[in-house]
């Protein structure tokens, strides 16, 4: 899931859905069954009922609370292995709520990817010091790269993007890689050729195209940069809700997106595409777990295994 702004659009999404699937008022007809093996959810935002204790940097008129307490309830009843906490924009650079989440009594179910500005000069200390509170616990960074191409950098609002060319980028990515952490990019096709110059520099940090690379928001020659992307070994890719949505102009369940969706697992293989946005209730999950399997059904299932948790498992260090 995304921002609260973006967690509407996804929840409209699967409520337009539910008419067409059979779930919502018939789902106690259709019992969800939890696909086999680890089942690792790669994409959740936390978002604290108390926002006088958690005060949000950047207010949206959608923000609403997922509070851990909440979603754990959920990731228990879909008896999900582990999950990767990403910072919401609301929060922006204040990693507060995370890590009190990663300290609760929760703690050892989840990793995080914190959210901070990748061309301060600030930013490498205080991934370090993030680091050095949770070893182990923070496992990357996301940026953002989604203005309209021949527009600048944007640097206010909810999504604050920063320029990729930037000499500070560079030095933050770097910090990142000297301490074990990946990076988490949502963009657009269009900075494909930006992502693979800097994932060159650092050929041994994973970095992460989320959300598929959002394919609707480019054009199909800018998405066969994202798909040339794959060539280099240490470049993965996040299948979600979000990303199909991006790439269908069809409803749930997105056919139209499946010759897509096999372009990316040819170009990045099963060991680097992992799955995220399994939902925060059994009717979202049931409806993730449809998507998965419609679109991936031409996948052997060791390999669907891998796209479900292995890899995520594998790559963010899990026990």
């Amino acid at each position: 899931m995304l921002s609260r702004r973006k967690l509407m659009k996804v929840g409209g999404a699967f409520v337009a859905a539910n008419a067409l699937t059979g779930f919502g008022q018939d789902a106690s007809n259709q019992p969800v069954v939890r696909p086999p093996g680890i089942l690792i959810e790669s994409h959740i935002h936390m978002i604290s009922d108390d926002p006088v204790k958690f005060p949000f940097v950047q207010k949206t008129g959608t923000t609403r609370p997922e509070p851990v307490e909440a979603f754990m309830k959920f990731a228990l009843e879909a008896k999900l292995d582990h999950a990767i906490l990403v910072t919401p924009e609301p929060y922006q650079d204040d990693p507060s709520y995370m890590e009190s989440c990663l300290y609760g009594p929760y703690g050892g179910f989840f990793k995080s990817i914190c959210l901070l500005d990748p061309i301060s000069p600030r930013t490498p200390k205080r991934l370090a010091d993030l680091s050095g509170r949770h070893p182990g616990k923070i496992v990357g960074m996301r940026i953002h790269e989604l203005h309209p191409v021949g527009t600048p950098s944007t640097t206010t609002g909810v999504l604050r993007d920063r320029d990729l060319k930037d000499p500070q980028m560079a030095v933050t990515w770097r910090a990142a890689h000297e301490l074990g952490m990946s990076i988490l990019i949502q963009c657009t096709p269009h900075f494909a050729p930006e992502i693979g110059a800097l994932a060159q520099q650092f050929p041994d940090m994973p970095v992460m195209l989320d959300h598929l690379a959002r394919p609707g928001q480019g054009t199909a020659e800018e998405y066969d940069g994202v798909l040339k992307l794959g060539k280099l070994p240490n470049m993965y890719i996040k299948f979600s809700t979000t990303g199909l949505t991006s790439a269908s102009k069809q409803p749930f369940p997105h056919l139209d997106a499946k010759p897509l969706v096999k372009q990316v697992y040819e170009a990045y293989g099963a060991d680097r595409i992992i799955w995220g946005e399994l939902g925060v209730n059994m009717e979202q999950f049931g409806l993730a777990i449809q998507l998965f399997d419609t679109q991936l059904d031409f996948v052997p299932e060791p390999e669907k295994a891998k796209i479900r948790g292995l890899n995520a498992k594998r790559l963010y260090n899990f026990s």
